[in-house]
């Protein structure tokens, strides 16, 4: 790790840079983590095949002190979509605007199912793994799930505004983790719900923005994605159910329960 210098940090892991050659970048988990990194790694590169807009994925790295991570292809002068409004939150429109325009590009593209898992198997195994529900409140989740649309295009699992990044002339997705294929309501009960249903402290410190800020990101966010013509009410009675599923991820990757947005799921599924 010598030859690496600290670029920035997430829930799950932190990111460096390659001294010697900048063009590198490191995405290194925390200490325990060892089946998501190469998850991640393995998604990653059926990803980029796919010619989804995606960092070029490189190794499996594993460093002296146990932390594993994959090395990628940097992508100089990135910005995510969070940060920018972070920056120039009287820009948040022209922000949201593009980012519902990356997402529904990426929502029309087909993908070879027989590579990719479907996002509704995906949530059924992650919930029969959930520890924190009764048998009563698993059954109801599970229907729901079972019920809900299907589709053959990309989701990417775990879409937010720090989740896409861009340059001057180019736009990519990352954290790739949670990729799969299915209905687009899946990938924006993600985006509902950090812009949304964040606590105004984790909001700040995530997504570089207060609340209010974020929540006109996806009015504006939802207007260019579904047409101004739809009102915003409509969308979000669709949307919310989906944001409330997405305890599940949290709950996995936390290994506790959220009662913040399990209030949702009770609001909504239960």
């Amino acid at each position: 790790m010598d030859d690496y210098v600290l670029s920035g940090g997430g829930a799950n892991g932190e990111s460096f840079i390659k001294k010697s050659d900048p063009s590198v970048l490191l995405k290194l988990y925390f200490p325990g983590k060892v089946q998501q990194p190469l998850d991640e790694m393995m998604l990653s590169r059926k990803v980029y095949q796919a010619g989804i807009p995606v960092p070029e994925p490189g190794e499996y790295v594993v460093t002296d002190d146990g932390r594993y991570g994959i090395l990628f292809k940097r992508i100089e002068g990135k910005v995510s979509f969070a940060s920018a409004v972070g920056k120039n939150p009287r820009r948040v429109k022209e922000y949201a605007t593009e980012f519902a325009r990356i997402c529904k590009e990426l929502h029309s593209t087909k993908v070879d199912v027989t590579v990719f898992e479907n996002v509704k198997d995906r949530y059924l195994k992650i919930l029969a793994l959930n520890d924190f529900f009764a048998k009563e409140q698993k059954d109801k989740i599970a229907a729901f799930i079972e019920k809900a649309p299907e589709a053959d295009t990309a989701i990417h699992g775990d879409l937010q505004f720090g989740n896409a990044v861009f340059t001057e002339d180019r736009r990519y997705f990352i954290d790739l983790g949670d990729f799969c294929y299915g209905h687009p309501y899946f990938d924006l009960g993600m985006v509902y719900l950090t812009c949304k249903l964040g606590e105004e402290e984790f909001t700040a410190e995530t997504f570089h923005m207060d609340c209010k800020t974020a929540s006109l990101f996806w009015e504006a966010f939802a207007k260019a994605y579904f047409g101004e013509d739809v009102p915003l009410k409509e969308i979000e009675d669709e949307i919310r159910p989906y944001a409330a599923l997405k305890t599940l991820i949290i709950e996995r990757d936390a290994g506790c329960p959220f009662p913040r947005y399990r209030k949702v799921l009770e609001q909504t599924i239960l």
